[in-house]
């Protein structure tokens, strides 16, 4: 019984000197977009098109709204067939404003797309700055603090965000 806890304490130690030469790091990549100027500007135009697309919107749910005031209050006095017409305007109105809202905020809209395309270069080149800074420094791993994997507690002295923002601005 001895010998097995002797081994189960070697094994312990041998353990713990084997994970005391990891060196871990972490940046705040939410940090490095908001003082990137390109991450920026890619937002910039982002939320260029984001306005003009709910302007779009805006336009024609007023006129949505205007159509169903007026069928409102004429309703009562219309034909059955003027009355039949006004309700498929209406829901033809819907259907494109429901259209437009999938085609430009869907899943697979516009929107998706246009982030994909501004910001997927800029990613690229955040994650080849910190696999740069994590050679020249001999880091075994960094964590992305503000993404999906969450660190519990984090010594700032292995925060690299400002290295990675001093390479991203230095490669200009």
């Amino acid at each position: 019984m001895k010998i097995f806890f002797k081994i189960l304490l070697g094994c312990f130690i041998l353990a713990e000197i084997s994970f005391s030469q990891l060196k871990i790091g972490y940046v705040d990549s939410e940090t490095i977009m908001k003082q990137l100027p390109e991450a920026q500007e890619a937002q910039r135009k982002i939320d260029v098109l984001i306005q003009q697309w709910q302007g779009e919107l805006q336009k024609m749910r007023d006129e949505w709204k205007m159509k169903y005031e007026e069928y409102e209050k004429r309703k009562l006095i219309l034909t059955d067939e003027a009355r039949a017409q006004m309700e498929k305007e209406l829901t033809e109105l819907d259907r494109k404003i429901a259209d437009f809202q999938m085609q430009k905020f869907g899943p697979d809209g516009e929107l998706y797309r246009k982030q994909d395309e501004f910001v997927k270069p800029i990613q690229n080149k955040i994650f080849n700055a910190i696999k740069e800074v994590a050679l020249e420094e001999g880091y075994d791993f960094v964590f992305d603090k503000s993404g999906e994997i969450l660190l519990l507690y984090a010594n700032e002295k292995y925060d690299l965000t400002q290295k990675v923002l001093n390479k991203l601005l230095q490669l200009k």
